[in-house]
């Protein structure tokens, strides 16, 4: 009986050892040799590579998010991401970014606006060049594009806006028609100019001034 209890227990022992010894081998095995990013839409995706490159020949394993976010962290139009590991030696990346909706132009410094209301760091990007650039400060900015939102102004037809010390902002669009809006009430400005703008009998025009209540002069 007690052969028998130790001839279990060695056999044990070793199986044991023999179990932890793969599972070691095995981890050694799976290192990070390429890095997959997707769902990048503005950064370059050799960019980001660029930045994770310290992430080549890590383990899989022992791969932390808190590593890669310290890393990405930097690059204020990543908003969130997610890791993938794909075994044996694969790490996908997919990224989310900001979405900016305007170029703000404050004094001397440039910034984008996003859909949330936050500025990002401007850099040049040709899948941007087309933003609406708006000339004031972000927080006159912020309450004029939530006013927008509130009646679906197509904010992609926006060539500039311009915000000046009275008050008010002028609006260019991109067909180069200019709408002078009042310092106060101008949303109702706005719907006029959204319902006539695309008639026939306004199509001659390039100025749209509101700024005398109730009136609308045009040249």
């Amino acid at each position: 009986m007690k052969n028998r209890f130790l001839i279990a227990l060695v056999l044990l022992v070793l199986f044991s050892t023999y179990s932890s010894k793969e599972i070691f081998k095995s981890k050694l095995i799976f290192k990070v040799q390429e890095i997959l990013v997707e769902n990048n839409k503005y950064i370059e995706t050799n960019e980001i590579k660029k930045e994770l490159s310290f992430l080549l020949n890590s383990n899989l394993f022992l791969l932390k998010n808190k590593d890669i976010s310290e890393n990405l962290k930097d690059d204020t139009f990543i908003e969130s991401f997610e890791i993938k590991r794909i075994y044996p030696n694969k790490l996908k990346i997919k990224i989310y970014e900001k979405k900016p909706i305007a170029i703000l132009q404050n004094k001397k410094k440039k910034y984008y606006f996003t859909n949330k209301n936050e500025l990002v760091a401007y850099r040049n990007l040709v899948k941007l060049q087309n933003l609406p650039v708006v000339f004031g400060d972000r927080d006159n900015f912020k309450n004029f594009y939530n006013n927008l939102k509130k009646i679906r102004y197509p904010v992609n037809s926006i060539k500039s806006l311009y915000y000046f010390e009275s008050q008010r902002w002028d609006l260019l669009t991109k067909k180069n028609k200019l709408v002078k809006l009042p310092n106060k009430n101008y949303m109702k400005s706005l719907v006029n100019f959204l319902s006539i703008k695309d008639r026939d009998n306004f199509a001659k025009y390039k100025t749209f001034d509101y700024r005398i209540n109730d009136q609308l002069i045009l040249k």
